[in-house]
């Protein structure tokens, strides 16, 4: 990671605390602070930031200024990416998120230790529920405030709330996904909806809307983002196999448990033979699988070559999205920052 990687991480920080500082003042009276006081932990705790990069480096792609109300701006999607993660591992049943406990689960066990009345598990769901409502709310506030003019904000916010609608229609169309065929085609279909071009290309869009970019530059932040997009879900797939859970900050069990339908899945499912299919289907989605079961699993998935496909559509994907980088016309620095940013999307560990 570069110098200016680093200082512009740690500007989205420091905008990222100064706005939820503001919020313990106007906390209603008699409400408890310690939802408020989890969500503050949990957005500073961790994160990569890409999708508030992605957008500054969208508005400097439109010539636009270097100045806190970008940095700001941009700071909000990681409030509403907060939303999603709460949300997300509701849904899935998660544990660990940024190698801590999930918001929902960190909630169950406080009521579990505190012997409170009523069921832990449901009081941890409910209030993470509202915690992520929250971080949704936030996000909003944080976007219209952040200190660009009316006319800028206005330009940007359609691209913001279009990707909001494209990310629970995403979320949505991975649970219907659940009860079908688990194909490779279907499997990338989400990717696309439920991260690719909320990690990527609608951060570039939004950034880049916000300082007035022409239809032209949008069209080539698509053509860039939507396959480095995939591409980053793609490893995260990978990861959440084969990565090390030190690095990661989850379970390498948590989506061999779920029976999460990767694209890497659908092609060990595609390619497997007889006596492997039936292991797939004896163990992939088992909750109680343990660790021998994951090992069988993840050898099955290295046994077809599905691990090995799954290399090469991130190659791939990269190969595009680099392609349809060098054809537009951006600033070198911009240019230059997103060759890396693609480089680091598809080779992180964590």
């Amino acid at each position: 990671m570069t110098q200016l990687a680093v200082d512009l991480r740690a500007r989205f920080d420091a905008r990222l605390a100064a706005f939820l500082s503001r919020q313990g003042p106007g906390w209603p009276d008699g409400a408890p602070h310690g939802l408020l006081n989890t969500l503050h932990r949990f957005v500073l705790a961790g994160g990569k930031r890409l999708r508030p990069t992605f957008c500054y480096w969208g508005w400097r792609g439109a010539d636009g200024p270097d100045d806190e109300a970008i940095v700001t701006a941009a700071a909000s999607l990681e409030l509403f990416h907060a939303f999603a993660l709460i949300h997300d591992d509701i849904m899935d049943g998660s544990v660990r998120r940024r190698g801590e406990l999930s918001v929902h689960q960190f909630f169950a066990d406080r009521h579990a230790r505190s012997a409170w009345r009523g069921d832990a598990a449901r009081y941890g769901r409910n209030t993470a529920l509202l915690g992520g409502d929250l971080c949704a709310a936030w996000a909003d506030e944080m976007f219209n405030g952040c200190g660009l003019t009316r006319e800028q904000v206005h330009r940007g916010y359609p691209v913001f709330a279009g990707m909001r609608t494209e990310v629970i229609a995403g979320q949505y169309l991975d649970l219907v996904s659940g009860v079908g065929d688990g194909s490779v085609a279907g499997a990338l279909t989400v990717i696309r909806m439920k991260s690719a071009r909320y990690t990527v290309t609608r951060p570039l869009q939004i950034g880049a809307a916000l300082a007035g970019a022409s239809d032209a530059l949008l069209a080539s932040f698509v053509q860039f983002g939507d396959p480095l997009g995939d591409a980053f879900q793609l490893r995260d797939d990978v990861l959440g196999v084969f990565g090390d859970p030190a690095v990661t900050g989850k379970p390498v069990l948590d989506d061999l448990r779920e029976g999460k339908r990767t694209a890497m899945v659908a092609y060990a499912r595609d390619r497997a033979d007889r006596a492997q299919l039936t292991r797939i289907r004896e163990l992939f989605g088992d909750p109680e699988l343990d660790d021998h079961g994951a090992a069988e699993l993840r050898r099955i998935i290295v046994d077809t070559g599905a691990r090995e496909a799954t290399e090469r559509l991130i190659e791939t994907r990269l190969s595009t999205a680099l392609s349809a980088l060098n054809r537009a016309a951006l600033p070198a620095e911009v240019a230059t920052a997103l060759r890396r940013l693609a480089d680091e999307v598809v080779t992180r560990q964590s």
